[in-house]
């Protein structure tokens, strides 16, 4: 499922500018749930039936029964052309609400068998960067979620037991916008305490001051924390958008200044950070 999103939001930076369509969808969640369903078939398709319920585990209590799968290619229609309006359209709808309201619709129609979460919360990283936000995309909305539970559940049904108001939702969504942005921010705040310490220890030395490039840099940065950790070539290569001879001369380099192991998994190599990479780095500081 973690590869999937991973493929899902390259698959989206490439859409942000094109028109959402209905096929444009069921290829997002084909993408999203390839050999994570019970029945494979089910990705990248409409349900067929209607026995799709959202039960309340505690007692079975039937809380949503999404529409019928017949109205799903209509609806779907519909809310590809909300999606696809701009800031011109009338009435006028804030784009952060747009994109929320497409995150409430795919869960309230619930059009696939199983990940229509993941799908709702996809859409919602492709309309927010279709209209600029950027950030957003860097933020995990799906992890504050998973905190509360019952609160994400509660917000649909208050909006469809009060005529489908969906003020509830909105709220509940740009509540968990902002603490995903704030952590967000907590989390680039200590990365960079972590990288200067890491360049603090490297500048002590006048060998190792400009031997590494800040590429190698926030990978040893990452390896003192973080003890038999492996590191890939192609993952070094994608977290810093470089070639893959780059990334490759990166991980080598540090393999043969003796700061990472290299082992062979499969066909390719890992390199892992050895326990006592703090004790190598200062032996080669002398």
């Amino acid at each position: 499922m973690i590869f999937n999103n991973y493929r899902a939001m390259e698959h989206l930076r490439a859409l942000k500018k094109e028109p959402l369509t209905p096929d444009r969808i069921l290829e997002l969640h084909r993408i999203l749930t390839e050999d994570t369903l019970e029945n494979s078939s089910d990705a990248g398709r409409l349900r067929t039936d209607n026995d799709v319920r959202v039960i309340d585990s505690r007692d079975n209590t039937e809380l949503h029964a999404p529409p019928t799968y017949a109205e799903l290619p209509e609806r779907l229609e519909r809310l590809c052309r909300f999606a696809n309006a701009d800031e011109t359209s009338l009435p006028f709808v804030h784009p952060v609400l747009r994109a929320t309201l497409l995150h409430f619709m795919i869960g309230y129609d619930h059009p696939f068998m199983d990940g229509n979460g993941r799908t709702a919360r996809a859409l919602f990283y492709w309309s927010m960067a279709r209209s600029g936000y950027w950030l957003t995309e860097y933020t995990s909305i799906s992890h504050i979620l998973r905190r509360a539970p019952a609160r994400y559940m509660r917000s649909y049904l208050y909006a469809e037991t009060d005529s489908n108001d969906t003020t509830y939702f909105l709220l509940h969504q740009l509540t968990t916008i902002r603490r995903a942005i704030a952590a967000l921010h907590e989390y680039l705040d200590r990365k960079g305490r972590e990288q200067r310490e890491t360049e603090r220890l490297l500048a002590a030395s006048p060998k190792l001051r400009t031997r590494f490039n800040h590429r190698q840099v926030a990978l040893l940065t990452h390896a003192l924390r973080n003890t038999g950790e492996g590191y890939r070539v192609d993952a070094h290569q994608r977290s810093h958008n470089v070639v893959y001879q780059t990334a490759r001369n990166d991980l080598i380099d540090l393999s043969q200044c003796g700061l990472l192991e290299k082992a062979k998994q499969g066909n390719a190599y890992v390199f892992f950070a050895p326990p006592d990479l703090r004790e190598r780095l200062a032996e080669l500081a002398k």
